[in-house]
């Protein structure tokens, strides 16, 4: 049997994947011993790239070969303005988070990195660069919060950041995306790998720097 071509990007990112997915702030989400803090400092700086995010899909959107594709993605990217901004919303007010603090504070470097990388990817106008970085945005988060054992936390900050990454939807989604890859990427091989393994390291980068501006 092939491999498939998703994981060998996956294996050729270890073990800074792994770092990441078993990173100190998922095992403290899972546990609810997060501090307030560092969950305010994490989704301030995560809500920042939400337009480059956008800018993102809409470039899937541009690039995809099918229209089902297309249509997969459109899906997505309500979802994504909708619920999941939502609960960022709701997230801020639970932690005290004004609308003030939202714009004062400035972006770490791993969000700078992350705004750049999907502008980069969108810019190129290549269906398997926009997919590399998708696929670990969403992949490797499912990867975590599928880790998650029950029960979860108490508070919704904790939970619904879990469950809106490990939900039958999201898993749907996440296969689609490694099927589209695994599909176009090996055409593209060296810039697949070049946007996957740059992506995982600001990954891991992101997680450390929640701590590092929440502590």
């Amino acid at each position: 049997m092939t491999e498939h071509f998703t994981e060998t990007l996956k294996q050729a990112s270890e073990p800074i994947w792994a770092k990441a997915v078993e990173h100190r702030f998922v095992a403290e989400l899972f546990a609810g011993t997060i501090s307030d803090e560092v969950m305010a400092s994490y989704l301030v700086q995560d809500h920042r790239f939400l337009d480059s995010f956008l800018t993102l899909l809409g470039a899937a959107i541009a690039t995809a070969d099918t229209f089902e594709a297309r249509l997969r993605f459109g899906r997505f990217t309500g979802l994504i303005s909708g619920e999941e901004n939502t609960y960022f919303l709701r997230a801020f007010e639970a932690l005290g988070v004004t609308q003030e603090q939202r714009e004062i504070i400035p972006d770490t470097e791993p969000t700078k990195g992350f705004q750049a990388i999907m502008r980069e990817a969108a810019a190129t106008r290549s269906y398997a660069a926009a997919l590399s970085v998708l696929n670990v945005a969403e992949w490797l988060y499912l990867d975590w919060a599928s880790r998650a054992t029950k029960p979860l936390p108490e508070n919704f900050v904790h939970a619904e950041w879990i469950t809106l990454h490990d939900n039958p939807d999201f898993r749907d989604f996440v296969a689609f995306l490694r099927s589209e890859l695994d599909r176009v990427g090996p055409a593209e091989a060296e810039v697949s790998r070049d946007f996957f393994l740059r992506a995982v390291a600001l990954e891991l980068a992101f997680f450390d720097a929640a701590f590092d501006a929440g502590e």
